[in-house]
């Protein structure tokens, strides 16, 4: 008999965990599931479900992330070029297909449409869903503004799209059978022509302090990086990728990464949620429309480590307690969508000259962070950190000049 290794003793216990809480989440759903039963379903000690998951909500999202046939679903042959209206109604059809079936249980529709209603009441994990939605709104919005007839911003109709498909998800569980999906359907892309006034000029941008010039070498965590801007978000924080977005070059990559003081619970909702939207803009939009946004969800930590290596010299571990690699790619939107422009002001500017000596920042990771640099030619050209730090470095050096636009 072979005798397995600590590693794969422990992988096959979680294995087992997983296995039996699927059962339990689908019998019970996850007010009212036990880890206790859990634990007697794998034929383990309740020790063991501990040792691999901090408690029930952490097992939860590791269920949700584990079990996801529709993910697996076959990707469409879709033209070229899709008009918004059709865009909008592909969209809504890949993400009512995860909705429960008529013969679902609650506990089993639940699990089926991964919903997490009730496991994050709480006022953190409120505010947290709030600026994953966001995000979500903006990929979502990304992906419409690249569809005939080109717009400059539709996040509002991203917004409007979201919270209809989020309630027909929420019906689906509590009231079955109620309303129609071919009309959800269509209702998606009847609003696409609904004339919205959506504009991005938020106030407080004026008053976001210039990016700090720098001059340092870049060396990212294998198969991340690349020149364009990096900004490292905490799940608090998410909302503020748009500033970088908008305020970019029409060229200018855009990478966000997503970090989380509790990767087990609410950088797991995150990676949730925003893979389960990317699977469907992939599933509805063309894959030859590239993206200039790219969504990061697994080396946020060693990211803001090599960040902070460039500019200072001595990087903190910040990869304890990072989940396991499930990449999140390009989703589709514009390469080369007209952005607003902005009046000028102090945050145009850059602050200093090229500095060989140490920064001294603040580089830890958590759900507040907001660290945003420019990547040009391997070296870090810019960098900022703390409120508005997306938008003072897509604004510095934006057109690949010495000093500003």
């Amino acid at each position: 008999m072979v005798r397995l290794t600590r590693a794969q003793q422990q992988a096959r216990t979680r294995s087992a965990v997983l296995d039996a809480a699927v059962e339990e989440f689908a019998e019970h759903g996850y007010a009212d599931a036990k880890i206790d039963r859990i634990a007697a379903r794998a034929d383990l000690t309740r020790g063991a479900v501990y040792s691999n998951f901090a408690g029930k909500r952490s097992l939860y999202l590791a269920v949700l992330l584990d079990h996801a046939p529709w993910h697996a679903a076959a990707a469409l042959d879709l033209p070229e070029v899709i008009p918004v209206t059709a865009a909008a109604e592909g969209f809504a059809r890949a993400w009512l297909e995860r909705l429960p079936l008529a013969g679902d249980t609650a506990a089993g529709g639940r699990l089926r449409s991964r919903s997490v209603a009730g496991v994050f009441d709480d006022e953190p994990g409120r505010a947290a869903l709030a600026q994953i939605t966001k995000l979500e709104a903006l990929l979502l919005a990304r992906a419409l503004e690249a569809c005939p007839p080109v717009a400059r911003r539709r996040v509002r109709l991203a917004e409007l799209m979201l919270t209809l498909l989020h309630g027909a998800d929420h019906l689906a569980g509590t009231a079955p059978g109620f309303g129609d999906l071919f009309d959800l359907t269509r209702a998606c892309g009847h609003l696409a022509g609904i004339p919205l006034t959506d504009e991005w000029d938020p106030p407080h941008l004026a008053f976001v302090p210039p990016a700090e010039r720098c001059d340092a070498p870049w060396t990212p965590p294998d198969g991340v990086g690349g020149d364009g801007l990096l900004v490292i978000l905490g799940t608090a924080r998410l909302g503020a990728a748009e500033e970088a977005v908008r305020a970019a070059a029409p060229d200018d990559q855009v990478t966000v990464a997503v970090v989380s003081s509790d990767p087990a619970e609410t950088g797991a909702l995150a990676r949730l949620r925003l893979t389960d939207l990317t699977v469907c803009l992939r599933r509805s939009f063309p894959v030859g429309v590239a993206s200039t946004l790219h969504i990061e969800l697994d080396d946020g930590p060693s990211l803001a480590a090599a960040v902070e290596a460039a500019l200072t010299g001595s990087p903190s571990d910040h990869t304890t307690g990072s989940p396991p690699h499930h990449p999140a790619d390009a989703v589709p939107g514009p390469r080369s969508a007209s952005m607003p422009e902005h009046s000028t002001g102090s945050r145009r500017g850059l602050s200093g000259g090229s500095t060989s000596t140490p920064v001294r920042r603040d580089f830890s990771v958590g759900d507040e962070t907001e660290i945003a640099v420019r990547i040009r030619g391997g070296r870090i050209v810019a960098w900022a950190s703390g409120r508005g730090a997306g938008h003072a470095v897509a604004v510095a050096l934006r057109d690949g000049g010495a000093g500003q636009p």
